[in-house]
């Protein structure tokens, strides 16, 4: 994989672990919010949470060191301007994976008996810390150099959950995330991926990263706009064989001309669905940052409108 989907998919597979992990567990607990059930969470849910943090983060890093890094350490700590790079598809998964490990994190410490202002801080630190973490590995690595765009996007990420949590003490506007395999991989498959699951993460032509904006929270109590329903705007980009260009064989590539992709569409929001049951509150949380397919209007950088009767 390239250094960039690796980290994604990396992180992507960690999310949707916690996801998991703290979905199963809340499946009982109704409310996040109040400081008051402080008095009421079991004792050893604190230290087992701090613990699993620094589990977590350490099995995370040591992984990730033996699996990439290992082979490209430098010794000496450099920076690396990649903010050109595949129409900054990259900082959008950047973003979006910072946004779902700090909500993750301030869920999680809440559950813990946290209160909402240190829950809020420290989820944060720890959604922030762990991709910055990431980013010195990559300052000590040959080949890449920490990046000042990759840390700007985990902030923007971070910031988005602790904002909206401060203003609402909920997440009316989630990152959201699709992708399908593309024909472009067939021409460069060591870059774009050679399987379904390589694709997935390292072709950035078929993915879409996606605000999924919740209506009815901003309407008030007086409505009867669906709770479930949100209205999502996108972000994509096509036509790349390259990170910085494509590549000038006419006889070995096609010449292309890259794109940026915007979309708005139409999706749901699982958790706001009338549905008690705790087994689908544990899967609708772990699959929460995937994008429901849905009709789909899309304008690109060519000047081109698409309809889109069905678009993941």
């Amino acid at each position: 994989m390239t250094r960039t989907a690796y980290k994604i998919g990396f992180s992507l597979a960690l999310t949707a672990f916690l996801l998991l992990g703290l979905q199963g567990a809340m499946c009982g607990s109704d409310k996040l919010h109040s400081d008051s059930i402080s008095a009421q969470v079991p004792s050893w849910r604190k230290p087992a949470v701090i613990g699993a943090g620094v589990g977590i983060a350490a099995v995370g890093y040591t992984g990730l060191y033996f699996a990439w890094y290992k082979d490209y350490n430098t010794g000496k700590f450099h920076t690396f301007n990649d903010n050109g790079e595949w129409l900054q598809m990259d900082k959008a998964g950047h973003l979006m994976t910072a946004y779902h490990l700090t909500t993750i994190s301030v869920q999680t410490l809440r559950w813990a008996g946290v209160n909402d202002r240190s829950a809020r801080i420290w989820g944060g630190i720890t959604g922030w810390a762990y991709q910055a973490g990431i980013e010195v590995m990559d300052g000590y690595s040959r080949g890449w150099g920490f990046s000042w765009g990759d840390m700007a996007a985990n902030t923007g990420g971070t910031a988005l959950a602790i904002a909206q949590d401060m203003l609402w003490k909920e997440q009316r506007m989630r990152l959201k995330f699709s992708s399908s395999p593309t024909s472009l991989a067939q021409y460069r498959p060591e870059l774009l991926g050679s399987t379904f699951g390589e694709q997935l993460l390292k072709d950035y032509n078929g993915q879409t990263y996606w605000l999924s904006v919740n209506i009815a929270s901003f309407l008030g109590h007086r409505h009867s706009f669906p709770k479930w329903l949100n209205v999502a705007l996108g972000y994509g980009a096509h036509n790349m064989l390259g990170g910085h260009e494509n590549p000038s064989h006419p006889g070995c590539y096609p010449q292309l001309n890259r794109i940026r992709q915007y979309y708005i569409s139409l999706d749901i929001d699982l958790s706001r669905l009338p549905i008690k049951a705790p087994w689908f509150k544990a899967v609708s949380g772990v699959v929460g940052f995937i994008k429901i397919p849905s009709p789909t209007l899309e304008f690109n950088s060519d000047g081109q409108f698409k309809m889109r009767a069905f678009y993941f």
